[in-house]
């Protein structure tokens, strides 16, 4: 029997899998991050939970695409940020550090997960990468709003600390399960 010379090859197929689930947690995030609780100028949202889910599933590299992706989307009018709003002011408004601050959330946590099985360092590279998050964040607000540090963090970080603390220990709960199960459809290798 002759191969289909159209036919991509296992190389081509294994980066359509992975663009596709790229995409799918694309869509998770539009769908999950505009739901949101307004308690002040930033509010809580899922976003964070889905991108740790997404480092268990995905890995680094097309979580980073997909959040890429999240982002375009949301800068260019879509309305997949908090509170369903979207366009480049919301990206480079007062709370857009935050938004750009899931990019180092995603590759400092994503390459501590990548390169440890130890459930306490996946932990610490959560939370470091949140911190990241939460500086580039803050530090943004700051430079936005003048205001000084220590209200900015009394209003854009301490009120999440909780919520994002809880947010990684369930992602690190569900995420290896649902990583298993995904490996034993076949959907993941």
């Amino acid at each position: 029997m002759k191969s289909n010379p159209l036919a991509p090859s296992p190389k081509q197929t294994h980066l359509l899998n992975g663009l596709c689930r790229a995409a799918v947690f694309t869509a998770l995030t539009c769908i999950l991050a505009p739901l949101s609780i307004p308690i002040g100028p930033i509010p809580i949202s899922l976003t964070t939970l889905v991108l740790y889910l997404a480092l268990y599933l995905l890995g680094w590299k097309l979580s980073t695409a997909s959040l890429i992706a999240y982002l375009a989307l949301g800068m260019a009018g879509a309305p997949v940020f908090s509170g369903f709003s979207g366009g480049a002011g919301k990206l480079f408004g007062p709370t857009g550090g935050y938004l750009i601050g899931f990019l180092p959330l995603v590759l400092v946590s994503g390459w501590v997960l990548a390169h440890t099985s130890t459930r306490w360092v996946q932990f610490l590279g959560f939370v470091l990468g949140t911190a990241l998050c939460y500086a580039f964040g803050t530090a943004w607000f700051c430079f936005q709003t003048k205001s000084a540090l220590g209200p900015a963090l009394a209003v854009c970080v301490y009120p999440f600390l909780p919520f994002d603390l809880l947010k990684i220990i369930l992602a690190m709960l569900l995420g290896p399960g649902i990583r298993k199960q995904l490996v034993m459809a076949g959907l993941l290798s």
